[in-house]
């Protein structure tokens, strides 16, 4: 622990030096961040509330979750020692092997449609602990993602968990609904309700904050990119300059990039927030952000563009 958190100091230390340079983020506020979090993965009992709660939470609001979470074995809990039931599954990047194992065409329609259910039920089971819970599983790597019997997603360690205040839960769904709409005046409404300070150094600050909201919040890949490079010369990030970056919405920037490297490696290129548009609505909704009337004009405007779109 104690070299862990010296290393974070040395990494603090670099951020504040990297932020003089033409890299224009606040990485000081994410090393801070990085700081609290793994501070937490040192405390076993923490973790085993907080798999308690996440598996409760998706109990709760599913007629079946979307992934699986351990059962914790509580009377074999302390500080430095955690026991939960064991699941039995291959690792999510071992997927490949195991279709072409079984006699599968790894390219075929079965394994993309298996594919396609397991980031359903990841992106789902994401989409409900940030947006109507706050309270959510912050470190979706692929070592910690199983695949079960019948392409049931489990998901592991519980070490790195986040507990959005509602302001900035509410906040990132009126994000995501401006990423999903691809509307740029929201979108920069939306960083100014997050706290997140930009300066623009380009002629069309609103079209490359909207950009910049897709970069960083956003699974989809622009046609033919397989990898973004946030700080390349045409990146947003270079046009807009992000002076002050809310700690805690670290975590989720972090949870969208993991879920982007799994699409990536999946092979299936999708927006997670055109997924989100309707947890985040009804999120919005119960808050009184938004009108029953604005959310039933919202459906019915989805619902002509999904006729207009099979027609086609």
């Amino acid at each position: 622990q104690d070299l862990m958190m010296t290393d974070i100091r040395n990494l603090q230390a670099f951020a504040l030096c990297m932020q003089k340079t033409d890299i224009k983020f606040d990485l000081y506020s994410v090393t801070r961040e990085m700081e609290k979090q793994i501070g937490y993965e040192f405390d076993f009992m923490r973790e085993a509330d907080a798999m308690e709660r996440i598996q409760h939470f998706l109990y709760e609001n599913n007629k079946k979750t979307p992934v699986l979470v351990p059962r914790v074995m509580r009377n074999m809990v302390t500080r430095r020692v955690l026991m939960m039931e064991y699941i039995d599954g291959i690792p999510i990047l071992k997927l490949g092997d195991e279709i072409a194992k079984r006699g599968i065409n790894p390219g075929g329609k079965i394994a993309a449609a298996a594919k396609q259910n397991i980031l359903k039920s990841l992106t789902l089971a994401y989409g409900q602990m940030i947006l109507k819970s706050g309270f959510f599983h912050a470190d979706p790597h692929p070592g910690n993602i199983l695949i079960c019997k019948g392409s049931e997603v489990a998901l592991l360690d519980y070490g790195q968990v986040k507990d959005l205040p509602d302001k900035l839960r509410l906040g990132y769904a009126r994000l995501v609904l401006a990423i999903a709409d691809n509307d740029p005046i929201r979108a920069s409404e939306s960083y100014r309700e997050l706290g997140i300070d930009t300066l623009s150094k380009c002629e069309d600050e609103l079209k490359e904050l909207l950009r910049l909201a897709e970069t960083m919040f956003d699974t989809k890949l622009p046609p033919g990119v397989t990898m973004l490079q946030p700080f390349a010369e045409e990146s947003s990030i270079k046009k807009i300059a992000v002076q002050a970056f809310p700690e805690e919405m670290f975590s989720i920037l972090r949870t969208v990039h993991l879920l982007r490297g799994l699409s990536v490696g999946l092979g299936i290129n999708y927006s997670c927030a055109e997924q989100w548009r309707p947890i985040a609505e009804e999120a919005l909704y119960l808050a009184g952000r938004l009108t029953g009337k604005d959310l039933e004009t919202r459906v019915r405007q989805r619902s002509l563009l999904r006729r207009i779109f099979q027609r086609k």
